[in-house]
């Protein structure tokens, strides 16, 4: 289903939705960061997605790596929470939500990397090559609070 991300725009629509959801940055020993392009915006994202009930928010992080690249990873630490009222993201369907995310970080642990229907493309980018790639700016964000090496999680 395809979907249009907004940031900071007067024409976005209203969110009807507030949705949690969780997203992993995932590493190999190189230092590179596992990406996926999207197949409903066409954009390199971190893996993640909505948390299901009965769920934890690491163990979403966890599943959703698992179904959207095939690998199997194990939580490490916390980037930070993404709640900001400005990034709205509207669906095909009508459905518009609320940005809440809370990312991780995460190593691989097993598994083979393979696309879902929910991506283009995998692939392990080194950090100087991502400014190359389309990336949505809330993603960018997560991106560089990581590779900041922040001594404690972003709060917003």
């Amino acid at each position: 289903m395809a979907r249009t991300e907004y940031y900071d725009d007067p024409h976005a629509p209203v969110p009807n939705r507030l949705v949690v959801a969780a997203s992993a940055v995932v590493t190999d020993d190189a230092g590179r960061i596992l990406l996926q392009r999207r197949s409903d915006n066409g954009r390199y994202a971190l893996p993640g997605g909505t948390m299901d009930l009965g769920e934890s928010l690491p163990a979403t992080a966890v599943r959703e790596v698992r179904e959207e690249t095939g690998l199997d990873v194990e939580i490490t630490g916390l980037v930070g929470t993404y709640t900001d009222p400005r990034h709205v993201i509207a669906y095909a369907d009508g459905e518009v939500r609320q940005q809440f995310n809370v990312c991780f970080t995460a190593r691989v642990t097993g598994g083979t990397l393979k696309i879902s229907d929910e991506s283009t493309d995998l692939r392990f980018v080194a950090p100087e090559d991502i400014d190359a790639l389309p990336v949505h700016h809330t993603q960018r964000l997560r991106l560089r609070h990581f590779l900041d090496r922040r001594t404690a999680p972003h709060l917003g």
